[in-house]
């Protein structure tokens, strides 16, 4: 049974992208970014494609792709648009789907909705988490408002090492871990490879972990 893949952050620029590009190259699963904002000539689409290396991913069109980037509610706001949740819908094909959130999952679409409102419930949710100061109250409130609305959720860890940060995280949300992604000088398809490599197990076994709701 193909799984779909919702790749959320805690905050903004923490690695969701590369995160995004390694499950993808890992499964072979297809790729959709539902809301673009801004870098439309550089978007996360093309970014993603540059790095994938195998034949089977397919890339779905965004939804919205926005001007400006900042928070897509405001963005929408200056292309004169407001966004329709009811307008993005899934893609359809019958590979695992990896579907890359716009920052964190209260990002505002509109004045009644979030991210949380295009997320449904057999969603497989991977929390990026990067260690800043307040990353751990940042990734604790994200994973746990996630497992309080029922979804099942796994954390990969991105940028430098952080220990006592990361154990602390996995210690007080109980959910798996993908792995980490390090620092690295450049991200080359060659280096997506050896991460979707290492990562294969982790995601096969996320993938196929019965989902258990949790009571909100």
């Amino acid at each position: 049974m193909k799984s779909v893949f919702f790749v959320t952050g805690i905050s903004t620029e923490v690695g969701k992208t590369i995160a995004s590009a390694i499950i993808a190259e890992s499964l072979e699963a297809d790729y959709w970014k539902p809301i673009q904002s801004g870098d439309l000539d550089n978007s996360d689409t093309h970014k993603v494609k540059a790095l994938i290396s195998n034949n089977n991913t397919k890339f779905h069109p965004n939804s919205y792709a926005l001007k400006i980037p900042i928070s897509p509610h405001a963005s929408a706001a200056l292309d004169g648009i407001t966004i329709d949740v009811d307008n993005i819908q899934l893609p359809q094909t019958d590979n695992h789907l990896v579907i890359e959130g716009a920052g964190g999952v209260l990002v505002p679409l509109n004045e009644q909705h979030t991210i949380l409102d295009i997320i449904a419930k057999d969603f497989k949710i991977i929390v990026v988490s990067r260690h800043y100061l307040g990353s751990i109250n940042h990734t604790l409130l994200t994973v746990n408002l996630l497992k309080q609305k029922g979804f099942d959720v796994s954390i990969i860890f991105s940028g430098k090492e952080h220990p006592t940060t990361e154990q602390i995280i996995h210690k007080m949300t109980n959910v798996p871990i993908i792995g980490r992604i390090e620092e690295e000088k450049e991200f080359t398809p060659e280096v997506i490879r050896n991460y979707a490599a290492h990562f294969n197990e982790n995601l096969i076994q996320f993938s196929q972990r019965p989902h258990t709701k949790q009571v909100s």
